[in-house]
């Protein structure tokens, strides 16, 4: 991924419930419009904070992250029967063309933002398949999340995302994050 992972010494930091207030469970559930089947990964799954918030209503949940120590933390506080573990960098999912109907990147994107990891999100998700980023922004005060130059803007994300074939259906900007929903 890009700057960095985030440490896992810090893991049991990933499940405070204080990340609500950058992003609720209704508000990303209300851009991945899930309608109960969907195959949906969690791309910087961590811990499974968010993943265990999407997992009730979709058919398939791949948790995907870089380190399997974040694995290892997750099964120590239980996993939804739905969920399947995925270590693998976001510019190389083992994933079949296709096979995603959608995609979720929470407080992650800066971490793997490029070209290849969004070209490799646009191999995975099937057409008409989402992706939702909720992110660090790089227009945020840097009081909370990774450094400000670690950051991406909005627009950044955008660009990406539309450079790979994606079409933005909404885009907001809010205090010290950004969210994206885009769709394949």
């Amino acid at each position: 991924m890009g700057f960095h992972t985030f440490s896992i010494d810090r893991a049991d930091d990933l499940e405070e419930t204080d990340r609500y207030r950058f992003g609720s469970r209704e508000e990303l559930l209300s851009a991945l419009a899930p309608g109960g089947e969907e195959v949906v990964a969690d791309v910087g799954s961590g811990t499974g904070f968010y993943t265990d918030e999407f997992a009730p209503y979709v058919g398939r949940m791949y948790a995907v992250d870089v380190q399997a120590e974040m694995h290892d933390r997750y099964r120590e506080k239980g996993v939804p029967d739905n969920v399947e573990f995925v270590t693998a960098e976001a510019s190389s999912l083992p994933f079949e063309d296709d096979e995603l109907d959608a995609a979720v990147s929470t407080m992650t994107y800066h971490e793997f933002a490029s070209d290849a990891a969004i070209a490799e999100l646009a191999r995975v998700i099937r057409p008409g398949g989402r992706v939702v980023t909720l992110d660090w922004s790089r227009d945020g005060t840097g009081t909370d999340g990774p450094p400000v130059d670690e950051r991406f803007g909005l627009a950044d994300a955008v660009e990406a995302f539309e450079a790979a074939g994606f079409r933005t259906v909404d885009a907001a900007t809010r205090f010290e994050t950004f969210l994206h929903t885009a769709v394949r």
